[in-house]
């Protein structure tokens, strides 16, 4: 039993240490924290994709992607795209566009985006 919970304290750990990561990341791209952000404010955030999913909305193709800055994540939809080369999971990302709300998640639409290299 003590052996499972240092297990799960170092996984705390290390996703805590990747959280700061993030944060700090977000920081160097010039970027405020998603948790930071108002609803239906004009923002850019940087973070990094941990999935991206098609979903498509009444008939029309919508890409879906998830970014992750380190404090909360925000959905990322790009109507009428199937594909979009080099937004995967794992990639980072600054996106600018005006967030808002689904229910109850974060939400930004056809957002402009920069890949990192």
């Amino acid at each position: 039993m003590a052996r499972l919970l240092g297990r799960v304290r170092d996984r705390s750990t290390v996703d805590d240490l990747d959280d700061q990561e993030l944060r700090d990341d977000s920081a160097k791209a010039g970027c405020g924290l998603i948790s930071a952000c108002n609803d239906r404010a004009v923002v850019t955030i940087h973070g990094e994709l941990r999935s991206v999913t098609l979903r498509p909305t009444d008939g029309v193709p919508a890409l879906e992607a998830e970014l992750y800055d380190g404090s909360e994540a925000v959905t990322l939809v790009w109507l009428g795209r199937r594909r979009i080369v080099g937004v995967q999971a794992g990639a980072r990302l600054t996106a600018h566009g005006r967030i808002g709300r689904r229910r109850s998640e974060r939400i930004i639409y056809n957002p402009r985006y920069e890949l990192d290299a």
